[in-house]
């Protein structure tokens, strides 16, 4: 990643709704952001967000997929999973549940929250798409995040 941005950069990537995609989906993460000290929260948050659209929703049926988008600036890297739709209820990043401490599922959103410096979920009848926000530190000045 240039450190000497001045615009925004976007990448777009496109995947099948297969658990192994989720793999492909942090590689392309990794590779984007190649030397960023957010390169593993980001990896991190692609990971969960790509699993819980291939688990929780129609991204994951015969003919589903998911779509990553990611925006890198010299602040900010946001990074955004949108789903097919259908899931039983909408993902909810504040949502408090009490889950079995020994259990597989049911903190991933919560582990996205505690990464990211905001997470913004969008609802449309026919998908929901989740992006995560990673503030650096540099600040554009007289402009706090």
């Amino acid at each position: 990643m240039d450190e000497y941005m001045s615009t925004v950069r976007v990448w777009g990537l496109s995947c099948p709704g297969f658990p192994e995609e989720v793999s492909r989906a942090r590689r392309w993460t990794r590779d984007i952001l190649r030397g960023s000290p957010l390169t593993d929260d980001a990896e991190l948050i692609v990971s969960e967000l790509s699993a819980n659209a291939i688990l929780h929703t129609a991204s994951g049926c015969e003919s589903g997929s998911f779509h990553l988008a990611m925006a890198v600036s010299a602040q900010v890297v946001a990074v955004s999973v949108t789903d097919d739709g259908g899931g039983r209820t909408a993902p909810k990043v504040n949502r408090v549940e009490h889950q079995d401490q020994d259990g597989e599922h049911g903190r991933g959103l919560g582990m996205v929250s505690a990464l990211a410096h905001r997470v913004v979920i969008h609802e449309s009848h026919a998908s929901h798409t989740v992006t995560a926000e990673l503030f650096t530190d540099e600040h554009p000045s007289g402009f706090p995040c």
